[in-house]
């Protein structure tokens, strides 16, 4: 149901099943006054207009050609168009329970009262172990055999870790603090690589040792490697570049 009200003091009887606080909308109003009659009291108080939806379902919407100002001036006058009809809403399937919606001031936070309430309703629960080290996801930079662990200049506090020593020390540090998951980003010698990045296929590889290598110790590891081609290019690229 639509309604206008007029904003002027009156008095109007109130309805049987009627919520009669005196609101419009969310706004508190003061103009409205609610008694047991049946009629108004009030010698000089102007009507209660009201636009209801009409309940035929024809299918054919009627159009008023009227502005908004004509009908606003319409329902002041008293003479209120018609509502354009309202559509059937389908009924529910037979069985289907009524829920009525909650009168809710403020959001419950009922599962959220307590420690022991929130670890017993929270969806998601973070841990060590969701993580591999990259900040501190395990993101390593193995070097071939014989190299000592160098720092990267463009990164401060990480290293190219030799892939038989401190590889390995890191990769057991991660696992004393609950982290079982890392990423392989390999230091490959320029020697080894070419504009379509052979070295990557290769089985004996930086790689595939490193991964066998840490496999061995740490059999429950979980291993992630790159597949980007950059590490292996002599481009520098993720792919191969080609004229076409």
């Amino acid at each position: 149901m639509a309604s206008t009200i007029v904003n002027a003091p009156c008095t109007v009887p109130s309805v049987k099943g009627f919520e009669t606080q005196n609101y419009v909308g969310l706004r508190p109003i003061s103009s409205l006054r609610f008694n047991s009659g049946r009629t108004s009291t009030s010698g000089r108080s102007r009507g209660l207009f009201v636009v209801r939806a009409c309940e035929r379902h024809d299918g054919h919407v009627k159009k008023i050609e009227m502005s908004i100002e004509e009908c606003e001036a319409a329902v002041v006058a008293g003479n209120a168009p018609e509502a354009p009809p309202v559509p059937p809403k389908p009924a529910a399937p037979v069985g289907t329970p009524v829920i009525k919606p909650f009168q809710l001031t403020r959001r419950p936070r009922r599962n959220r009262k307590s420690p022991a309430l929130r670890a017993s309703f929270q969806e998601t629960s973070i841990s060590p172990a969701n993580f591999y080290v990259l900040t501190s996801t395990l993101v390593l930079f193995p070097r071939p055999a014989g190299q000592e662990d160098t720092p990267i200049g463009a990164m401060p506090g990480c290293y190219r870790l030799g892939w038989r020593h401190g590889l390995v020390e890191e990769v057991a540090k991660a696992r004393d603090v609950g982290v079982n998951s890392i990423v392989l980003f390999p230091k490959v010698p320029d020697a080894l690589k070419s504009p379509t990045g052979d070295e990557a296929y290769n089985d004996n590889g930086l790689v595939p040792r490193t991964i066998r290598l840490l496999k061995d110790k740490f059999p429950d590891l979980v291993i992630y490697t790159d597949v980007a081609l950059d590490p292996y290019s002599s481009d520098g690229h993720d792919g191969i570049v080609r004229e076409d």
